[in-house]
């Protein structure tokens, strides 16, 4: 047999004596072994323990393997399950893996072909040597499973990617798998929110700057374009950095150089550039907030990412990975989901994606002292979802369009006097005004 990682068996099989014997043979091979003499034992055991395939006898009383099968891709999709039976015919082996079973053997069972089923199965539930450039990406969406391959194929050239998508969809994850899969993965990836720092701090970061150049340069510093040499750099929210320093990106994406803050050299730099942002780039260009000529040199290509509520199959999924990731980090002990908890789970609206999935999972796991996560939990982590926190990015945009709704109330619409009190020039005020689709005569009695 293949040697794979320590992989926990279950056997479902409701004779006791053909059980124990298939039990002893696979922990002779090197496999944990747990038994079930019921389908409806053989989830409890799910339930508390992690299992990396399940071996079912088809004929059983009150829950037959294809039944068993149906409840555990329920619980845990994608749980690869072998199907055993001594009544097999074709109709059956093909009913049964359009469903989804990995595969579909006769009793008594030939020892090689049911060696290799277990090794096709355990391939195929773990990334194989070629798909851990995106082991992190949980899926079986077809919509992300398609990404996932235009993803690929552009990571071999060094074309520009443009990643869209809503905040939490893991725009930066996607960026991390594309240079995995790139000739440059043995180089460095760096990541960036452009929307995050003021204008001046940002320019010091992207290209560098010299002693001297500003306030507090007591010595010179390389900037990120250098650091990333030979790798990936990632722009995150591209779509929020400033104009002024949008016209500066532009010039090192043409010429392959970078210039510090305060210096007069040109640096060569070899870098990949992918970009990411959650805002609609052509309407940011229409107000004039993002250059076009830049815009058509970071979207060589374009990606984008669903919504979680987009992928919804992927909810079952992507929670046990992460219940997995988080009882490991926290609470060894939790194992699995209730029925009714994945099925509240699955019936949320998640506008905070995936990261809010994340949130949902770390604080059920970090309040149980059960080992199965209940769907009161559940509903406690969910109605603070109200709460969570909006990225830094989110929270100046909301407070924009808040403060300039104020300033339109106050005076009325008149934009002159609102511009005043902010403290800007007209001109920078309707743009601002622009961004944030506001009509100043919405406003005026």
């Amino acid at each position: 047999m293949t040697q794979h990682k320590p992989a926990r068996l279950l056997l479902v099989d409701d004779d006791p004596g053909l059980l124990k014997l298939l039990g002893l043979r696979l922990t002779s091979e090197g496999f944990t072994v747990e038994t079930a003499e019921s389908g409806h034992e053989g989830l409890r055991i799910l339930g508390r323990e992690k299992i990396d395939l399940v071996i079912s006898d088809l004929r059983m009383d009150e829950m037959d393997g294809m039944q068993l099968f149906a409840e555990i891709q329920k619980l845990q999709p994608g749980m690869p399950v072998i199907i055993l039976t001594a009544h097999g015919s074709i109709p059956d082996a093909v009913a049964a893996t359009q469903q989804g079973v990995f595969s579909f053997l006769t009793k008594p069972v030939d020892k090689d072909a049911l060696y290799k089923a277990i090794d096709d199965a355990l391939a195929h539930a773990a990334p194989a040597g070629d798909e851990k450039w995106r082991e992190s990406i949980v899926t079986r969406s077809p919509a992300m499973l398609r990404l996932l391959e235009q993803a690929h194929m552009v990571a071999q050239s060094d074309v520009s990617v443009l990643i869209n998508g809503q905040s939490g969809t893991g725009k930066e994850i996607l960026a991390q798998a594309i240079h995995n899969a790139s000739p440059r993965a043995k180089n460095a990836f760096i990541a960036i929110n452009c929307g995050a720092l003021p204008e001046q701090l940002l320019e010091s970061e992207l290209f560098g700057h010299a002693r001297g150049a500003f306030t507090g340069a007591v010595s010179s510093r390389e900037g990120l374009f250098q650091a990333a040499e030979g790798g990936t750099l990632f722009l995150d929210e591209i779509g929020d950095m400033p104009v002024p320093l949008q016209v500066k990106l532009l010039r090192v994406l043409q010429e392959r150089k970078v210039r510090p803050l305060g210096s007069n050299r040109d640096i060569d730099i070899n870098v990949r550039i992918i970009s990411a942002t959650h805002r609609d780039l052509p309407k940011a260009m229409a107000r004039g907030e993002f250059r076009e000529d830049l815009f058509y040199r970071l979207n060589v290509v374009n990606l984008k990412i669903p919504a979680l509520q987009e992928r919804a199959e992927d909810i079952p999924l992507l929670a046990t990975h992460l219940l997995r990731q988080a009882a490991d980090r926290h609470k060894p002990f939790v194992r699995s989901f209730s029925t009714d908890a994945m099925k509240r789970l699955m019936t949320a609206s998640w506008p905070g994606n995936v990261r809010q999935l994340v949130n949902v999972i770390e604080q059920c796991v970090a309040l149980t002292s059960a080992p199965v996560i209940s769907d009161a939990l559940v509903e406690q982590a969910l109605e603070g979802e109200n709460t969570v926190l909006p990225t830094f990015v989110e929270a100046r945009n909301q407070f924009e369009l808040n403060y300039l709704r104020k300033l339109l109330q106050i005076t009325k619409g008149n934009v002159t006097h609102a511009a005043r009190m902010a403290g800007r020039n007209r001109t920078e005020f309707y743009k601002l005004l622009a961004r944030h689709e506001l009509e100043a005569n919405d406003f005026k009695e």
